[in-house]
């Protein structure tokens, strides 16, 4: 046991000083003895400017009716990692690409910028997966559900009367 636990000290130390020299591929920097956070402390000391807010504390909007309201005011809604421009995974990329191919105007929310959005969209479709695609105000699906309604025809038609309307 005492040689299992120093062979493996001896290892760390080795990583250690072979990461003073290249970067760690998680981008962790605990290998200098130093921590970082992304959250912001509940400290007095912090400024209101850089604690978290949340905008619809004091409204009397809740992100089920923000929902409710993309998906009515928009004819094609897609809910995704990214934006259309930027796509941050390959099922969202493989939405907007999809859906590029009918020249429609795509309207988007990245939900990776508030996950309470995330799960809002989540609880009003009862899909756990995301990109979700609405057109016409109709929860169609995911990437693999447009790309097979795209291959089969289904998608033109749907997207023909969401136009025409």
């Amino acid at each position: 046991m005492a040689r299992a636990l120093s062979s493996m000290l001896l290892k760390g130390f080795r990583s250690m000083e072979y990461s003073r020299t290249t970067a760690s591929a998680s981008g962790s920097f605990l290998q200098q003895r130093m921590r970082f956070s992304s959250s912001v402390p509940n400290d007095s000391d912090t400024h209101d400017d850089f604690k978290p807010t949340n905008k619809l504390e004091n409204s009397e909007i809740t992100l089920k009716d923000i929902v409710e309201q993309d998906i009515k005011d928009n004819h094609v809604m897609l809910y995704m990692k990214g934006d259309p421009e930027q796509p941050r995974c390959g099922f969202s990329s493989l939405a907007v690409r999809v859906l590029s191919e009918y020249r429609v105007p795509i309207h988007s929310r990245n939900i990776l910028e508030d996950p309470e959005l995330k799960n809002a969209v989540k609880a009003f479709s009862m899909w756990p997966t995301f990109p979700q695609v609405f057109i016409n105000g109709e929860f169609i699906g995911g990437s693999d559900i447009i790309l097979n309604m795209h291959q089969n025809g289904e998608l033109k038609e749907k997207l023909k009367t969401s136009s025409s309307e």
